[in-house]
């Protein structure tokens, strides 16, 4: 055994990169609108929060609808074209966000230019107009975005099934997920000063670009691991260590009955990740999506400013520290513990879970000091990325090779749908606390922050819903037997 190791391989490392880096450019993708929002375009576009609500909440059901078919379709084209075309279509929709001023301008009367958007007064009709035609404009780029986008998770997770035991999936899954917190966390270094130093546009094609590079990578890096050149027979052997016909045999797997799309929500285990995902996935989102305009409203620190940069990039910086260890735990669990890989996984998803409740006091701690909810969310949104490199390996644990692609694609719409619901519902209750002022009050808080206080106890308390609701379904590990 010892030979065996040392003279393994170790190609499942360098595709496990690839994920990472597709993982960052995703989040990237996805961060440069909250990152501009507040202090670029929305007064450009004469932009309320219900606007940019209606914006991220439709984003997350056209990723949610997109997720329902991006499983089938990456299991149908296979691991490698499905990823390519996936990363093609969200890059090229990340850049098409830079036409949407332009655009504007073509549908609105007795606006001729970009400049001229902004001059516009605000309340005005005029105002009423671009603020409409924009946000259709900038929905249907993001319609692009989650597109593609969906097909990241089903086509990373497929992946990792087959590159890795079933023993590592959630470490590997936590390195590569943790390419969210990464990309959150270069976001703020790059996002706004790219938008301050040559417009937010520019900042939408840069980021949006490298996606494409990627795509370079990928198509000359990746193979199956049993036609991959640079995999040998000892790595493939602990590759499928699993299973033991796959180890003797030492060569192509035969292909494996597939779950038809319908029946996969006849398993008490395809509802156990629907809701465990639906009840958090949003919690992510939230933070993703508004935690820059929350910094601005709240301390008047704007994402360009330095102590803006610095609050983000604190935030991001303790869920990437902290978040990378959420699939080293159930490993311990299972080789220092003895435990079974399922019910090690399930033990750290309970542990994680309780690392959001710090969210409850970031409001209050706000008071104090603005690092406190930089801090506090940051604890909060670690706990998310190790919770989630855990409960996307639940579906390699129970599920067949063969479907893990279509589970997680079901997953993430839930998960969309979700945050759908969690973006809208910010979106209007923060624009109606903000209307209502001092009238609106919600635990010792009144306007704006009393609504940012209801929505940290929601994420505060989402973790620990759901795997309640996950243990119930499933309380044994039980894989699904295909007859």
């Amino acid at each position: 055994m010892s030979t065996q190791k040392k003279l393994m391989t170790n190609w499942r490392w360098w595709i496990c990169s690839l994920l990472f880096v597709a993982t960052t450019v995703n989040y990237l993708d996805r961060q440069v609108l909250s990152l501009t929002y507040k202090e670029f375009i929305a007064p450009e576009f004469h932009w309320t929060d219900a606007d940019y609500g209606t914006i991220t909440s439709l984003f997350s059901i056209f990723y949610a609808v997109a997720c329902l078919f991006a499983g089938k379709f990456v299991d149908w084209m296979g691991t490698k074209k499905g990823y390519l075309i996936a990363i093609g279509v969200w890059s090229l929709g990340a850049v098409m966000h830079a036409g949407c001023g332009i655009a504007t301008t073509w549908f609105v009367n007795g606006v001729d230019s970009v400049q001229a958007l902004r001059a516009v007064k605000a309340g005005s009709e005029m105002a009423l107009s671009i603020s409409t035609v924009s946000v259709y404009l900038f929905l249907m780029c993001r319609g692009i975005l989650a597109l593609g986008e969906a097909g990241n998770f089903p086509a990373a997770i497929k992946t990792t099934a087959e590159y890795f035991p079933k023993k590592d999936r959630a470490f590997a899954t936590s390195i590569f997920n943790a390419g969210a917190s990464v990309g959150a966390l270069a976001a703020p270094l790059l996002i706004p000063p790219l938008a301050k130093h040559f417009g937010w546009e520019m900042a939408f094609i840069i980021i949006g670009g490298l996606g494409f590079i990627w795509m370079f990578f990928w198509q000359f890096m990746y193979d199956k691991p049993e036609k991959s050149k640079h995999v040998n027979e000892a790595e493939l052997a602990y590759m499928h260590q699993d299973d033991e016909a796959e180890a003797a045999e030492k060569t192509v797997s035969s292909e494996e009955k597939s779950i038809p799309f319908m029946q996969c929500f006849k398993f008490r285990q395809t509802w156990s990740f629907i809701f465990g995902k639906f009840f958090t996935d949003g919690v992510w989102w939230f933070f993703l999506f508004w935690a820059p305009a929350y910094f601005q409203d709240q301390f008047n620190a704007p994402a360009s400013s330095p102590l803006g940069q610095g609050l983000i990039f604190t935030l991001y910086a303790i869920v990437t520290v902290i978040s990378i260890f959420g699939g080293y735990l159930p490993r311990l669990f299972v080789d220092k513990k003895g435990m079974h890989p399922y019910s090690g996984r399930m033990l750290a998803m309970l542990i994680f879970a309780f690392f959001p409740l710090v969210a409850l006091a970031a409001q209050p701690l706000g008071a104090m000091s603005p690092w406190w909810p930089a801090i506090l969310i940051g604890i909060a949104g670690a706990g998310h990325q190790a919770w989630s490199a855990n409960i996307f390996s639940t579906v390699g644990d129970m599920f067949p090779k063969s479907t893990i692609a279509s589970i997680t694609g079901i997953g993430a719409m839930a998960g969309g749908i979700g945050s759908m619901i969690i973006q809208k519902v910010a979106g209007n209750l923060f624009t109606y606390a903000e209307g209502q002022g001092a009238a609106f009050h919600f635990l010792g808080f009144e306007g704006k922050p009393a609504g940012y206080f209801i929505m940290f106890c929601f994420c505060g308390l989402a973790y620990l819903i759901a795997w309640t609701i996950m243990k119930s379904l499933v309380p044994k590990y039980k894989p699904v037997e295909l007859r």
